[in-house]
């Protein structure tokens, strides 16, 4: 008896050897051979996440992009006006546009907008340099379409003036800004200002809506 049971072995008992369910479930790839509860594994979730940051960041990007394309034309605009009038007007008679309402007459400033201030060029100078700062780091956070104008506006009117300021004479962080629209009964004015002035109107009347940059409205 001993005889046969040696030869036809025994039925397993509790405790012989690992069971069918018992047997490594590990993967070859030193995994644990399952995947996350819902169906998708770490590395999904973070091209996930990463094409959901690059969703959000391409409105952003687009309102940069029209805050600089409008800078450039704010800019280019002055800039080649400026370059007209010294070439054309300076030392020369004014040019009458609409009688004596309206007249081009070349005048160089060194104070602020519209010829306010000529005694503080260099606290200009420094002001219009730190708008220039303030405009890039809230480009950071831009989503909104009219704030973008509206910095757009003001940023290529400051880099107009800042440019008179650094290279026309009488020195550099000194040098005058030229000036040439003139109004019946008001100040001297050019194209950076204008846009300066738009702006910030334009600012102005976003902030009584309650539009903020990041594209959020609030009501007070």
């Amino acid at each position: 008896m001993a005889e046969a049971e040696r030869i036809i072995g025994t039925p397993d008992t509790p405790g012989a050897g690992p069971g069918p369910e018992q047997r490594d479930v590990r993967g070859t790839d030193g995994t644990d051979g399952t995947d996350d509860v819902d169906g998708t594994d770490g590395a999904g979730r973070a091209d996930t996440a990463a094409d959901a940051d690059a969703s959000a960041a391409r409105p952003r990007r687009r309102r940069v992009a029209v805050l600089f394309a409008v800078a450039a034309f704010a800019y280019a605009l002055d800039l080649v006006s400026k370059l007209l009038v010294v070439a054309k007007l300076e030392h020369h008679r004014p040019i009458e546009i609409v009688g004596d309402w309206l007249k081009f007459e070349a005048i160089r400033n060194a104070g602020a907008a519209f010829g306010f201030g000529e005694a503080f060029t260099v606290i200009f100078t420094v002001i219009a340099a730190a708008v220039i700062v303030v405009i890039a780091r809230l480009a950071r956070k831009l989503y909104s379409l009219p704030w973008a104008i509206a910095l757009g506006l003001l940023l290529g009117g400051a880099l107009g003036n800042l440019t008179d300021r650094i290279f026309r004479s009488p020195g550099v962080f000194e040098g005058a800004v030229v000036d040439f629209i003139a109004p019946k009964h008001f100040a001297v004015f050019n194209l950076a200002d204008s846009a300066i002035v738009c702006g910030g109107i334009l600012i102005v009347l976003l902030s009584f809506r309650g539009l903020d940059p990041d594209g959020t409205v609030h009501k007070d």
